[in-house]
């Protein structure tokens, strides 16, 4: 299954376009390597995507085409989940 098809079916992100977007930006890796939208994604690979501050990483445990809304956590396991320091802008205040 395609990466962006994956993330959204799996309900990591709500929109497939916003999925196509993160990846054509190189905010997601499969297996440590960055993934483009059509990256084919399979059980036991390891998922990052970074989304504004926010990262996750996660472990596909299924591929499946549909899942219903309770059962789509069963797809994949979360392996860490963590928000990215801000960024200083090298201002200081007086």
């Amino acid at each position: 299954m395609r990466l962006d098809k994956y993330l959204k079916v799996a309900r990591i992100l709500k929109r497939r376009t916003v999925s196509k977007e993160l990846a054509a930006n190189q905010r997601v890796s499969i297996n440590g390597k960055i993934a483009k939208p059509a990256t084919e994604v399979r059980p036991g690979d390891i998922i990052e995507v970074t989304f504004g501050r926010r990262v996750i990483k996660i472990r596909v445990n299924e591929v499946k085409d549909n899942v219903r809304k309770n059962d789509a956590d069963l797809l994949y396991q979360v392996l860490e989940e963590y928000t990215l320091p801000e960024e200083d802008d090298g201002q200081q205040e007086i």
